[in-house]
Protein backbone atom coordinates (compact mmCIF):
# COMPACT_ATOMS: atom_id res chain seq x y z
CA UNK A 1 0.00 0.00 0.00
CA UNK A 2 1.36 3.34 -1.28
CA UNK A 3 1.98 5.65 1.84
CA UNK A 4 -0.14 9.19 1.61
CA UNK A 5 1.74 12.55 0.86
CA UNK A 6 2.03 14.24 4.43
CA UNK A 7 2.44 17.99 4.04
CA UNK A 8 2.56 19.22 8.25
CA UNK A 9 1.64 23.37 8.08
CA UNK A 10 2.72 25.52 10.48
CA UNK A 11 2.02 29.05 11.18
CA UNK A 12 2.66 31.66 14.17
CA UNK A 13 -0.74 32.72 13.63
CA UNK A 14 -3.58 31.75 15.75
CA UNK A 15 -5.49 29.85 12.59
CA UNK A 16 -3.93 28.28 9.32
CA UNK A 17 -4.87 29.76 6.54
CA UNK A 18 -8.04 27.83 4.53
CA UNK A 19 -6.50 29.56 1.48
CA UNK A 20 -2.82 27.49 1.86
CA UNK A 21 -4.51 24.23 2.70
CA UNK A 22 -6.96 23.98 -0.41
CA UNK A 23 -3.71 25.10 -2.56
CA UNK A 24 -2.01 21.95 -0.66
CA UNK A 25 -4.79 19.49 -1.20
CA UNK A 26 -5.66 20.87 -5.06
CA UNK A 27 -1.43 20.14 -5.42
CA UNK A 28 -1.63 16.51 -4.47
CA UNK A 29 -1.11 16.02 -0.98
CA UNK A 30 -2.92 13.87 0.50
CA UNK A 31 -3.41 15.08 4.67
CA UNK A 32 -2.62 18.42 5.69
CA UNK A 33 -1.96 18.85 9.09
CA UNK A 34 -1.99 22.39 11.51
CA UNK A 35 0.43 23.24 14.03
CA UNK A 36 -0.88 26.87 15.40
CA UNK A 37 0.73 29.57 16.86
CA UNK A 38 4.08 27.90 16.61
CA UNK A 39 7.15 29.65 17.84
CA UNK A 40 10.77 29.90 16.26
CA UNK A 41 12.41 27.26 19.35
CA UNK A 42 9.64 25.23 18.27
CA UNK A 43 10.49 24.33 14.72
CA UNK A 44 13.33 21.78 14.92
CA UNK A 45 11.41 19.17 17.77
CA UNK A 46 8.47 19.31 14.76
CA UNK A 47 10.76 18.54 11.88
CA UNK A 48 12.84 16.09 13.54
CA UNK A 49 9.69 14.65 14.96
CA UNK A 50 8.74 14.07 11.31
CA UNK A 51 11.92 12.80 9.24
CA UNK A 52 12.65 9.86 12.02
CA UNK A 53 8.74 8.95 11.32
CA UNK A 54 9.23 7.77 7.86
CA UNK A 55 11.55 5.24 6.41
CA UNK A 56 14.92 7.19 5.20
CA UNK A 57 14.50 8.48 1.77
CA UNK A 58 10.95 8.30 1.65
CA UNK A 59 10.19 11.46 0.02
CA UNK A 60 6.62 11.66 0.56
CA UNK A 61 6.15 15.10 3.41
CA UNK A 62 6.85 18.06 3.87
CA UNK A 63 6.98 21.29 5.82
CA UNK A 64 4.86 24.55 4.88
CA UNK A 65 5.94 27.77 7.00
CA UNK A 66 2.64 30.17 6.98
CA UNK A 67 1.72 33.15 9.38
CA UNK A 68 2.58 36.73 8.90
CA UNK A 69 5.90 37.66 9.44
CA UNK A 70 8.35 36.94 6.13
CA UNK A 71 11.47 37.42 8.25
CA UNK A 72 10.23 34.46 10.65
CA UNK A 73 8.99 32.19 8.24
CA UNK A 74 12.41 32.29 6.66
CA UNK A 75 14.09 31.77 9.57
CA UNK A 76 11.62 28.99 10.47
CA UNK A 77 12.76 27.48 7.11
CA UNK A 78 15.91 27.71 7.15
CA UNK A 79 15.84 26.02 10.89
CA UNK A 80 13.61 23.27 8.82
CA UNK A 81 16.42 23.26 6.56
CA UNK A 82 19.51 22.42 9.22
CA UNK A 83 16.88 19.98 11.18
CA UNK A 84 17.66 17.52 8.96
CA UNK A 85 19.53 14.13 9.60
CA UNK A 86 20.32 12.49 6.15
CA UNK A 87 19.35 10.55 4.89
CA UNK A 88 16.09 11.32 7.16
CA UNK A 89 14.94 14.37 5.04
CA UNK A 90 11.83 16.21 4.55
CA UNK A 91 11.39 19.35 1.61
CA UNK A 92 10.13 22.63 2.86
CA UNK A 93 8.31 25.82 1.71
CA UNK A 94 7.22 29.40 2.82
CA UNK A 95 4.83 31.15 2.03
CA UNK A 96 3.77 33.33 4.65
CA UNK A 97 -0.18 35.06 3.96
CA UNK A 98 1.08 34.37 0.73
CA UNK A 99 3.52 36.90 0.08
CA UNK A 100 6.44 35.04 -1.54
CA UNK A 101 4.19 33.87 -3.87
CA UNK A 102 2.36 37.27 -4.02
CA UNK A 103 5.42 39.18 -4.66
CA UNK A 104 6.92 37.22 -7.16
CA UNK A 105 3.62 37.43 -9.32
CA UNK A 106 4.02 41.51 -9.02
CA UNK A 107 7.53 41.20 -10.09
CA UNK A 108 7.05 38.85 -12.80
CA UNK A 109 4.08 40.61 -14.48
CA UNK A 110 5.85 44.33 -14.11
CA UNK A 111 9.02 42.40 -15.80
CA UNK A 112 6.85 41.50 -18.59
CA UNK A 113 5.37 44.85 -18.73
CA UNK A 114 8.54 46.47 -18.85
CA UNK A 115 9.86 44.00 -21.48
CA UNK A 116 7.27 44.35 -23.96
CA UNK A 117 6.48 48.07 -23.65
CA UNK A 118 9.81 49.70 -23.25
CA UNK A 119 12.13 46.68 -24.33
CA UNK A 120 13.93 47.07 -20.81
CA UNK A 121 13.93 45.08 -17.03
CA UNK A 122 14.59 46.72 -14.19
CA UNK A 123 18.24 47.42 -13.90
CA UNK A 124 18.60 50.83 -12.78
CA UNK A 125 14.97 51.82 -12.81
CA UNK A 126 13.84 54.19 -9.88
CA UNK A 127 11.08 51.95 -8.28
CA UNK A 128 8.49 53.29 -4.83
CA UNK A 129 7.02 50.32 -3.51
CA UNK A 130 3.87 51.03 -1.14
CA UNK A 131 3.35 49.21 2.12
CA UNK A 132 7.23 48.37 2.05
CA UNK A 133 6.83 47.52 5.53
CA UNK A 134 4.19 44.80 5.07
CA UNK A 135 4.98 41.31 4.05
CA UNK A 136 4.24 41.52 -0.15
CA UNK A 137 5.26 45.12 -0.41
CA UNK A 138 9.10 43.93 1.47
CA UNK A 139 9.45 41.16 -0.57
CA UNK A 140 8.49 42.68 -3.52
CA UNK A 141 11.43 45.23 -2.95
CA UNK A 142 13.80 42.95 -2.18
CA UNK A 143 13.23 40.66 -5.31
CA UNK A 144 13.45 44.48 -7.39
CA UNK A 145 16.31 45.52 -6.01
CA UNK A 146 17.87 41.76 -6.83
CA UNK A 147 17.25 42.40 -9.76
CA UNK A 148 19.31 45.63 -10.18
CA UNK A 149 16.78 48.18 -9.64
CA UNK A 150 17.31 51.47 -7.36
CA UNK A 151 14.33 50.48 -4.67
CA UNK A 152 12.79 52.92 -2.16
CA UNK A 153 9.93 51.18 0.29
CA UNK A 154 7.71 53.43 1.71
CA UNK A 155 5.72 53.44 4.76
CA UNK A 156 4.26 55.64 7.82
CA UNK A 157 7.50 55.77 9.39
CA UNK A 158 10.87 56.63 7.58
CA UNK A 159 12.99 54.62 10.60
CA UNK A 160 10.75 51.79 10.41
CA UNK A 161 11.19 51.64 6.68
CA UNK A 162 15.27 52.38 6.95
CA UNK A 163 15.23 49.77 9.65
CA UNK A 164 13.67 47.17 7.01
CA UNK A 165 16.06 48.08 4.19
CA UNK A 166 19.24 47.71 6.25
CA UNK A 167 17.65 44.71 7.27
CA UNK A 168 16.93 43.48 3.78
CA UNK A 169 20.32 44.38 2.87
CA UNK A 170 22.13 42.21 5.10
CA UNK A 171 19.85 39.51 5.09
CA UNK A 172 18.51 38.59 1.34
CA UNK A 173 20.86 40.90 -0.65
CA UNK A 174 24.38 41.89 -1.10
CA UNK A 175 25.96 44.99 0.13
CA UNK A 176 25.62 47.01 -3.26
CA UNK A 177 21.76 46.57 -3.83
CA UNK A 178 19.88 49.70 -3.42
CA UNK A 179 16.99 49.41 -1.37
CA UNK A 180 16.14 52.28 1.01
CA UNK A 181 13.36 53.28 3.50
CA UNK A 182 11.66 56.97 2.90
CA UNK A 183 8.20 58.29 4.40
CA UNK A 184 4.83 58.31 2.51
CA UNK A 185 5.08 61.63 2.89
CA UNK A 186 8.27 61.78 0.28
CA UNK A 187 5.96 60.14 -2.37
CA UNK A 188 5.79 63.51 -3.53
CA UNK A 189 9.32 64.65 -3.95
CA UNK A 190 10.08 61.32 -6.24
CA UNK A 191 6.84 60.88 -8.16
CA UNK A 192 8.00 63.06 -10.88
CA UNK A 193 11.19 61.07 -11.41
CA UNK A 194 9.66 57.30 -10.48
CA UNK A 195 9.38 54.17 -13.18
CA UNK A 196 7.54 51.97 -11.58
CA UNK A 197 5.05 52.25 -8.32
CA UNK A 198 4.08 48.61 -6.90
CA UNK A 199 1.29 49.00 -4.36
CA UNK A 200 0.76 46.75 -1.73
CA UNK A 201 -0.84 49.15 0.84
CA UNK A 202 -3.78 48.02 3.18
CA UNK A 203 -7.35 47.23 1.10
CA UNK A 204 -9.50 50.10 -0.02
CA UNK A 205 -7.37 53.36 0.49
CA UNK A 206 -5.99 55.32 -2.46
CA UNK A 207 -2.31 55.45 -2.37
CA UNK A 208 -1.40 57.03 -6.03
CA UNK A 209 -4.14 60.22 -7.17
CA UNK A 210 -4.80 61.36 -10.28
CA UNK A 211 -2.92 64.38 -9.78
CA UNK A 212 -0.01 62.02 -8.98
CA UNK A 213 -0.50 59.78 -12.46
CA UNK A 214 -0.67 63.40 -14.18
CA UNK A 215 3.27 64.58 -12.55
CA UNK A 216 4.43 61.06 -12.78
CA UNK A 217 6.20 61.98 -16.57
CA UNK A 218 8.33 59.41 -16.33
CA UNK A 219 6.25 55.97 -14.92
CA UNK A 220 6.28 52.91 -16.83
CA UNK A 221 4.29 50.70 -14.91
CA UNK A 222 2.12 50.89 -11.78
CA UNK A 223 0.82 47.36 -9.72
CA UNK A 224 -1.66 47.10 -7.40
CA UNK A 225 -2.29 44.45 -5.10
CA UNK A 226 -5.57 45.37 -3.77
CA UNK A 227 -8.05 43.88 -5.24
CA UNK A 228 -10.66 45.57 -2.32
CA UNK A 229 -12.51 49.54 -3.91
CA UNK A 230 -11.09 52.32 -4.09
CA UNK A 231 -7.99 50.92 -6.03
CA UNK A 232 -4.80 51.89 -4.70
CA UNK A 233 -3.72 53.51 -7.94
CA UNK A 234 -6.61 55.90 -9.32
CA UNK A 235 -8.25 53.93 -12.35
CA UNK A 236 -6.39 50.85 -11.93
CA UNK A 237 -9.03 47.95 -12.41
CA UNK A 238 -8.51 44.97 -10.41
CA UNK A 239 -8.79 42.68 -13.73
CA UNK A 240 -6.32 45.29 -15.54
CA UNK A 241 -3.70 43.40 -17.33
CA UNK A 242 -0.98 45.83 -18.95
CA UNK A 243 -3.44 48.16 -19.73
CA UNK A 244 -2.69 51.64 -20.34
CA UNK A 245 -3.88 54.12 -17.28
CA UNK A 246 -6.24 56.48 -18.71
CA UNK A 247 -5.09 59.74 -15.85
CA UNK A 248 -1.21 58.66 -16.86
CA UNK A 249 0.50 61.26 -18.51
CA UNK A 250 3.15 58.76 -19.24
CA UNK A 251 0.47 56.55 -20.58
CA UNK A 252 1.98 54.49 -18.06
CA UNK A 253 0.53 50.30 -17.81
CA UNK A 254 -1.54 49.39 -15.16
CA UNK A 255 -1.86 46.09 -13.76
CA UNK A 256 -4.31 44.87 -11.14
CA UNK A 257 -4.90 42.51 -8.07
CA UNK A 258 -6.34 39.87 -10.14
CA UNK A 259 -3.85 39.60 -12.76
CA UNK A 260 -1.19 39.47 -10.15
CA UNK A 261 -3.39 36.84 -8.55
CA UNK A 262 -3.64 34.70 -10.90
CA UNK A 263 0.46 34.40 -11.43
CA UNK A 264 0.55 34.16 -7.61
CA UNK A 265 -1.85 31.51 -7.52
CA UNK A 266 -0.06 29.42 -9.81
CA UNK A 267 3.41 29.78 -8.52
CA UNK A 268 2.25 28.41 -5.63
CA UNK A 269 0.60 25.20 -6.94
CA UNK A 270 3.72 24.74 -9.25
CA UNK A 271 6.15 24.89 -6.03
CA UNK A 272 3.85 23.17 -4.04
CA UNK A 273 3.67 20.67 -6.62
CA UNK A 274 7.35 20.47 -7.07
CA UNK A 275 7.59 19.29 -3.35
CA UNK A 276 5.28 16.50 -4.19
CA UNK A 277 6.97 14.81 -6.85
CA UNK A 278 10.47 16.06 -6.30
CA UNK A 279 13.30 12.90 -5.90
CA UNK A 280 15.26 14.34 -3.13
CA UNK A 281 14.41 17.60 -0.50
CA UNK A 282 14.21 21.21 -1.29
CA UNK A 283 13.59 24.10 0.33
CA UNK A 284 11.59 26.72 -1.69
CA UNK A 285 11.27 30.70 -0.47
CA UNK A 286 10.72 33.92 -2.36
CA UNK A 287 13.41 33.21 -4.59
CA UNK A 288 11.85 30.08 -5.96
CA UNK A 289 8.43 31.54 -6.39
CA UNK A 290 9.77 34.49 -8.72
CA UNK A 291 11.38 31.55 -11.22
CA UNK A 292 7.58 29.83 -11.09
CA UNK A 293 6.45 33.25 -11.45
CA UNK A 294 8.46 34.35 -14.76
CA UNK A 295 8.24 30.83 -16.56
CA UNK A 296 4.33 30.94 -16.05
CA UNK A 297 4.18 34.51 -17.14
CA UNK A 298 6.70 33.98 -20.22
CA UNK A 299 4.71 31.22 -21.49
CA UNK A 300 1.19 32.93 -21.74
Amino acid sequence: MSKPLIMHMLTTAKNLSPFDVNMAFDAGWDKCVPYTSIEVNEVEGIVQDTIFSRPPGLNKTGIFVGGRDPHKAIEMLNICKKSQVPPFTVSGFADPSGAFTTAAGMIAKVEQALKNNYDTDFNNLSILVFGGTGPVGCIAAVLAAGSGADVKILGRKKEKCDEIARFCIDNYLDSSSKLKGASNDEFKDYVSEVDVVLASGAAGIQLVSSEDLKIAKKLKVAADVNAVPPSGIAGLDAMQDCKKLEDSISEAIGIGALAIGQVKYQAQSKLLKKMATSDKPIYLDFNDALNEAREYVSSK
